[in-house]
């Protein structure tokens, strides 16, 4: 079994950062050695939609177009954390933002992740 603790989130200024948090862990004895880790993230009234993901092994990165070149997955898998800086943000990026871990290559779609964050609270004012 896998848990995923977010943090970080929090009210930001249009066109301020912030950075967003996951931190992983297992059973006793197991080793966390997912395919890879996402970021979601889901505004109310709409369906959670895919942010950004990096596999755990190489990390190559994969981005949504509305946020490619503005936010920055990166992990650390030594101590099982995948972060999320985010830059330039825009009142479209409120939302509550999720990590996620996956044993599948299929980074966009949110039934490939078997685990999830709680979630954490982006708010940009304008």
């Amino acid at each position: 079994q896998v848990q995923l603790v977010e943090s970080g989130g929090g009210l930001v200024q249009a066109g301020g950062s912030l950075r967003v948090s996951c931190a992983a862990s297992v059973a006793s004895g197991r080793t966390f050695s997912p395919y890879g880790m996402g970021w979601f993230r889901q505004a109310p009234g709409k369906e959670r939609e895919f942010v950004a993901a990096i596999s755990w092994s190489a990390g190559s990165t994969y981005y949504a177009d509305s946020v490619k070149g503005r936010f920055t997955i990166s992990r650390d898998s030594a101590k099982n954390t995948v972060d999320l800086q985010m830059n330039s943000l825009n009142h479209e990026d409120t939302a509550v933002y999720y990590c996620a871990a996956t044993y599948d290559r299929m980074w966009y779609n949110t039934k490939a992740y078997p685990y999830w964050g709680q979630g954490t609270q982006v708010t940009v004012s304008s």
